[in-house]
């Protein structure tokens, strides 16, 4: 594992072995089928090219009338419980006792990519930002704490994990694009992200 300092975040290349990386895949199998994957609305009327479930107490959600998190999937079902596996890489790369109430799980296909955002819809920006990359490569950008100005990429591959927090927490970020099908961990190609974060 390598640790890179970016921009003021924590970039752990090569966190997750292929071993663990596949183990995770097979625990998110229960949440997909609780909570299947949908493809979110924004504001003004658009359709994110993501699609996107969440596990845990509150999942994020977007339609026309804006951001914000929901307690229940667009089914009008409960979100599953974040499996325990996930906990325990948040706790690794944290060291936090409490828990996170979301984990967001973002699925990457061919042509897909996550315009420069702000994750800022939780009530305690103190609490750090944990993403980790499964499956294929992704092209991340990072910018500033305001949007505009000079950013700066780094290729995400599978297994690799970010942890946004303290002065970086409201860092913008997104993805530009993906290199589809340059894994093999999903079996159809794609990324999946997950991002662990305390809500309330």
């Amino acid at each position: 594992m390598t640790l890179l300092r970016v921009r003021g975040l924590d970039v752990y290349k090569g966190f997750l072995e292929p071993a663990r990386q596949a183990a995770l895949i097979d625990a998110l199998r229960p949440v997909l089928k609780a909570a299947p994957l949908f493809s979110p609305k924004v504001p003004g009327g658009g359709q994110m090219s993501v699609r996107m479930t969440s596990a845990g107490q509150f999942g994020w959600y977007s339609d026309a009338s804006g951001y914000r998190y929901a307690e229940q999937h667009p089914s009008g079902r409960n979100w599953p419980e974040i499996p325990e596996a996930i906990l325990e890489i948040w706790r690794q790369l944290t060291g936090q006792e409490r828990a996170p109430e979301c984990c967001l799980l973002n699925y990457y296909g061919e042509g897909a990519r996550m315009g420069l955002h702000q994750d800022k819809d939780e009530a305690d920006f103190s609490y750090p930002v944990v993403s980790i990359s499964l499956g294929d490569d992704a092209l991340f950008r990072i910018g500033n704490l305001s949007r505009g100005g000079k950013t700066e990429s780094v290729w995400l591959n599978s297994g690799d994990a970010v942890v946004m927090g303290g002065d970086a927490r409201l860092t913008y970020h997104g993805v530009d694009r993906i290199r589809f099908k340059s894994s093999r961990l999903l079996p159809k190609g794609g990324r999946i992200n997950l991002t662990l974060r305390v809500v309330a």
